[in-house]
């Protein structure tokens, strides 16, 4: 039952986040500003957007707000390294997986940073787009993070396409800086990757779409580092990879073993077929600690979902999608403060179920730059010899493994609503 020493608690966290990043706003305006966005992003409102986040604001016209996104002097990516080391008070956990993955911002015009017409993902959209996966769209490139204690996005980078990134005039217009060039997506993804072992994110493993397992600069990475990969590629058991929105997603699976791994490491193509559509098969290229088993593969497999669920979250809770701006810069800002407030949701979950309080966090002060001390081991019993190793064979239905149903919305209630504004 929440009650309301718990609903302060929560109030008192988020007071907490916006300490945290005070500094990187240096002025007492735009430290207002951000700590008014911040909780309108939360508000139990329909359309985050600039109207809306001004009037909880209570301005009379959205000019502060976009003044704040656009114009106002601030650092978004210090108050994304302040991201790495929040979310990692409550949620760090040394087998832990890192997800890559992308997901599109659907636009009218041509004028937003980065818009044309280009996959955007699937997730949440209507049959004749899921088909096509076509739409006129910016895209972003995340970083999830997924452990036992919970999920938060950690990273985000708005691709720019080849012909915006040679376009002068565009480019000028979006503000973007001149420092930026074409980068591919997998290389933004190796970015991301870097920066949070940089700043000492705990993890064990990394995950990826198929864009990012055709890329062999990140297993080259991965393997460097002593990491797990469970990367995606384009042309068993059957077990649960994990909870659904229809219950545990079921289908066969097959390990083949091969060469080529480092030491203490072991390769194998993990390969995955639907139980209703026999010949949909999907390919997994894995390098992971020796004696992993065949269910510990297609659990991290199933991890890869997460990030689908942290998009739908993040757009449903936190007004991830619900910006209102077309430069480069405004689009860095939004994005990382809405994930800010999908990491204080998850600290609140974790707090809620028994966790570390938000009152009283484990606080790490990010670094602007640099690794905080060693990288963390893999998680134990991933080198267990007692469990059976994965076999090249698709084999009959079994018990599906015991999974955590990903968490759904908080409930939104008037007194917690009226603590936060």
């Amino acid at each position: 039952m929440v009650t309301q020493s718990d609903v302060q608690g929560w109030a008192g966290g988020l007071e907490a986040v916006l300490d945290r990043i005070a500094s990187r706003f240096g002025r007492a305006e735009p430290r207002r500003r951000a700590a008014a966005y911040l909780r309108g992003l939360l508000a139990p409102v329909g359309r985050k957007n600039g109207w809306q986040l001004a009037e909880a604001a209570g301005d009379a016209t959205p000019d502060g707000v976009q003044d704040f996104l656009s114009r106002a002097q601030w650092d978004a990516d210090a108050v994304r390294d302040d991201l790495h080391a929040y979310a990692t008070e409550p949620l760090g956990d040394a087998g832990a997986v890192l997800v890559l993955d992308e997901t599109g911002f659907v636009k009218k015009g041509t004028k937003s940073a980065g818009v044309q017409r280009q996959h955007t993902g699937t997730a949440g959209r209507p049959d004749a787009v899921r088909q096509s996966g076509i739409e006129n769209s910016q895209v972003g490139v995340f970083l999830g993070y997924a452990s036992r204690h919970g999920r938060a996005l950690l990273d985000r980078a708005l691709y720019l396409p080849e012909d915006w990134a040679e376009d002068a005039d565009r480019r000028r217009e979006a503000r973007i800086p001149a420092e930026v060039a074409f980068t591919t997506k997998p290389k933004l993804g190796l970015f991301m990757l870097e920066r949070a072992r940089a700043a000492g994110v705990p993890f064990a493993w990394v995950a990826g779409a198929s864009v990012y397992g055709a890329d062999s600069a990140i297993r080259r990475w991965a393997e460097r580092h002593r990491r797990g990969t469970m990367l995606a590629v384009t042309s068993g058991q059957r077990l649960s990879a994990g909870e659904g929105a229809k219950g545990p997603r079921l289908y066969d699976w097959a390990c083949l073993p091969y060469n080529g791994a480092a030491p203490g490491f072991q390769c194998a193509l993990l390969v995955r077929r639907s139980v209703a559509k026999p010949t949909e098969l999907a390919f997994f290229l894995t390098h992971a600690p020796e004696g992993t088993t065949s269910a510990d593969l297609v659990r991290i497999a199933g991890s890869r979902w997460s990030i689908e669920s942290l998009f739908e979250q993040a757009k449903g809770e936190a007004g991830l999608d619900h910006y209102e701006v077309r430069s480069w810069v405004g689009w860095h800002r939004h994005i990382t403060l809405a994930m800010f407030g999908l990491a204080y949701l998850a600290a609140v979950r974790r707090a809620a179920v028994g966790g570390c309080g938000l009152r009283n966090p484990r606080r790490r002060v990010a670094a602007a730059h640099g690794a905080r001390g060693q990288a963390p081991a893999l998680a134990s019993g991933l080198g267990a010899t007692t469990q059976t190793r994965c076999r090249p064979a698709l084999v009959s239905l079994g018990p599906p493994a015991p999974a955590a149903r990903a968490p759904g919305p908080l409930a939104q209630t008037a007194a917690l609503h009226a603590t936060l504004t």
